[in-house]
């Protein structure tokens, strides 16, 4: 957030900036949002002075309850419409002192790790109690009043069975969620493992946020300039000669395996250089890896190279699950990819049934954007290297 930005203290500021900057297009969807969150955001800074012991706190004392069980927001639309633009501006000037803005599969992978390790306690004889749960859902709900998740999306049988208990505690305890989603709250977890058992969550999260369905008009993300540069299809010599190229470039011409230490084990790199790792499809979306083990590489490196993304149906939707928390992860991380596939992305995956085939959508628009001008020109970094190989960004 640039100064300007700092002295706009509604989300409705923040939006006619970026439109008087010719950024964005006004867009009556949009605008109907932005009055959502700017009356959530007067909502949770009246929730703020509810508790301060201030010489005005006796002023709010009332409305402590009415604070603690603040609703949050689930915002729901097709792809590139603006969902996580919006809930930006909204997260950067939420008048919320401990607020914290995340990846909702990232978000799991934490919380399925901190249970891992309160088991642990357990066992140990130091935690008395012996649900793991409870004192995990306390932790995150004393570390932020207010979530915001981008891409709430559940397609983990393990997460589809921790969420209802983990998010009933925090919601207890006032946690405010604002939620980004490419689907209404009762599609989630469409087609899942023993969904039955899953469906509870979905009336306690109706309970504890409003529901708003971002109609926009277009996928902007699409109108975005597509260079296809790192991004090659159909695989083949030619493919190859030019990731080769880009690899040479980006790592110094040097590469070799590495090992990333994660949960007791380790994840695999077949090439790696200081920035850049290389795999082809089969290692790392082939193996069976999670959005935690795709968290660990796009820490590590802000470079990833695919090679050979197949074209996916149903009998390889688990490969198709991967690369879809694959891309997220290195899509909310700003990392560059350079693949090659055996086709466009809104062509990769062709299965009707499943959650993989509507999730894919996400994937397909963010696997355009990024290889547009205006996701590669800022690694300003990186443009001399990719220009010198061949791809324009700027």
């Amino acid at each position: 957030m640039d100064d300007d930005d700092c002295q706009m203290h509604s989300v409705k500021d923040g939006y006619d900036h970026l439109v008087d900057r010719g950024e964005i297009e006004p867009d009556p969807s949009q605008l109907q949002l932005v009055d959502r969150l700017d009356d959530l955001s007067e909502r949770l800074g009246e929730a703020q002075l509810a508790t301060k012991h201030s010489s005005l706190g006796w002023l709010f004392g009332r409305r402590r309850v009415k604070a603690a069980a603040t609703r949050g927001l689930y915002i729901h639309g097709a792809v590139g419409r603006g969902k996580s633009m919006l809930m930006d501006l909204f997260f950067d000037r939420a008048p919320v002192k401990s607020k914290r803005r995340v990846h909702f599969h990232q978000f799991m992978a934490d919380a399925q790790e901190r249970i891992h390790r309160a088991r642990q306690e357990i066992l140990a004889g130091r935690i008395a109690d012996g649900d793991p749960i409870a004192p995990v859902a306390a932790d995150l709900a004393a570390e932020a009043r207010l979530l915001c998740f981008d891409e709430f999306a559940v397609t983990d049988i393990a997460d589809a069975m921790i969420l209802g208990r983990l998010f009933a505690r925090m919601f207890e305890l006032g946690t405010v969620v604002v939620a980004t989603s490419n689907v209404a709250p009762d599609q989630l977890y469409r087609d899942g493992l023993n969904r039955a058992l899953f469906l509870p969550f979905i009336d306690l999260l109706n309970a504890n946020v409003e529901v708003f369905e971002l109609a926009a008009r277009t996928d902007y993300r699409a109108e975005r300039e597509d260079l296809g540069e790192v991004f090659f299809t159909p695989p083949g010599a030619v493919a190859d000669a030019r990731i080769e190229a880009l690899w040479r470039r980006l790592s110094g011409g040097r590469g070799e395996p590495a090992a990333l230490p994660y949960h007791g084990r380790f994840i695999h790199v077949p090439l790696s250089s200081a920035r850049a790792a290389r795999f082809d499809f089969a290692d790392i979306c082939g193996v069976a890896l999670g959005a935690g083990d795709y968290l660990q590489i796009a820490a590590r490196y802000r470079i990833v190279f695919v090679e050979h993304i197949p074209v996916m149906g149903f009998d390889r939707r688990n490969e198709a699950k991967r690369l879809i928390s694959l891309i997220d992860t290195l899509y909310d991380h700003h990392a560059v990819l350079i693949a090659s596939a055996e086709a466009e992305p809104d062509k990769l995956y062709w299965g009707e049934t499943g959650a993989e085939s509507f999730e894919f959508q996400r994937t397909a628009s963010r696997l355009k954007e990024m290889r547009s001008r205006e996701y590669l020109a800022p690694k300003q970094d990186l443009a001399e290297h990719l220009q010198a190989a061949g791809a324009v960004v700027a």
